[in-house]
């Protein structure tokens, strides 16, 4: 039996991501927030990103055609030196995908030249065909069937929910459902009061779900008709929303939690189909963080991280939105009883501290 040193060694692990570190909220959120936990219990680690900053940053921007091909073609050698690499890591925990464009080639060298066990992670229904509104061009150039491929090549999948779950159960026996989680120690650590006569409401997202504000702008309508509260928007694409108090604030990492703060009752509308059932409930949780009520749609984890009644609503019809903004808009200590509990469920289940064991368990 092994003893000293050799005993106590703790797996190399190389990480295959698409952005630089802190950028992309799904890394951050997914992984990143782990490492130092990692670190601290001798984990070695590395992070390989696909996309340097600048080139991060040109997918987001219209036009640019050749700075993103230019982007891609770097990300490509990247992921070429990446395969001289990996042979002196235990472990590969890719993100999403090694490559945004073609078959699934660098996974393939990973998992059968190189016989390394890859933990397979993914937050969004990535198998359904998709396009950006700033890259439809390259749409043509995704390989959506790749995901399961990927799932049967790998030693284990970690997935956000129940939904992604299984899809992958079908093509891997080892799937673990780690929820996407916030930091409540060091980042979502601040509790909105919510002692105000002047209560806001609010919203966070990117350009990508923005369409999902229209089914609740109806109701925000006929409400501002009879309270005077402000509309926040969080995003990196002002909607220009017709309700006589808006307020957009461009999102920036650096303000994430200040500008979160700046709402009473958080807001997560969603279509019922695969695409959103496939989310994680990343909006809900952030609002239930800082002690404010979420309000969503009852699709996908909505319901399990939200308890009706409890710590915030699940609406189905207009009418159930309608009535639970106002409830909410009208009693400062429903909403601060409400803000309290939702804080607890995710301190309890949606956070850092109570995954990070189960986190650990995807490298044995």
């Amino acid at each position: 039996m092994p003893s000293g040193k050799n005993a106590e060694k703790k797996p190399a692990i190389y990480f295959v991501a698409p952005s630089t570190p802190g950028i992309s909220p799904g890394q951050r959120f997914r992984f990143e927030h782990y490492l130092d936990f990692l670190r601290q219990n001798g984990y070695k680690t590395r992070i390989s990103s696909f996309y340097s900053l600048n080139g991060w940053r040109s997918l987001y921007q219209p036009g640019n055609k050749f700075r993103k091909i230019r982007a891609v073609l770097a990300g490509l050698f990247r992921r070429v030196a990446d395969l001289f690499r990996i042979p002196f890591y235990d472990y590969v925990y890719l993100y999403r995908e090694a490559a945004p464009i073609g078959p699934p080639f660098f996974e393939w060298v990973i998992a059968k030249v190189l016989r390394k066990k890859i933990i397979y992670d993914f937050d969004d229904a990535i198998w359904i065909p998709v396009s950006s509104e700033y890259n439809k061009a390259a749409s043509g150039l995704r390989n959506f069937g790749k995901v399961e491929k990927i799932c049967r090549w790998s030693y284990k999948v970690s997935v956000g929910n129940a939904f992604l779950g299984s899809f992958a159960s079908k093509y891997n026996s080892k799937v673990l459902l780690i929820p996407t989680v916030v930091d409540t120690e060091n980042g979502h650590n601040r509790l909105q009061d919510q002692d105000t006569n002047a209560p806001a409401i609010g919203w966070t997202g990117t350009f990508s779900t923005l369409p999902y504000l229209n089914m609740v702008l109806p109701v925000l309508q006929r409400l501002q008709e009879k309270y005077p509260f402000t509309f926040y928007v969080i995003a990196d694409k002002d909607p220009l929303l017709t309700l006589k108090h808006y307020r957009f604030i461009r999102w920036s990492r650096d303000n994430e939690t200040a500008d979160l703060l700046h709402f009473h009752i958080g807001l997560m509308p969603l279509h019922d189909d695969e695409i959103s059932r496939g989310k994680c409930g990343f909006k809900a949780i952030q609002y239930m963080a800082l002690g404010i009520p979420a309000v969503v749609s009852p699709v996908g984890v909505n319901s399990i991280i939200v308890k009706d009644g409890v710590n915030g609503f699940v609406c189905d019809q207009e009418a159930d939105w309608e009535q639970a903004l106002e409830t909410l808009l009208r009693d400062s200590g429903l909403r601060q009883k409400m803000g309290l509990a939702a804080r607890q469920q995710i301190v309890d289940h949606y956070s850092v501290l109570a995954t990070q064991q189960a986190f650990l368990t995807l490298f044995s």
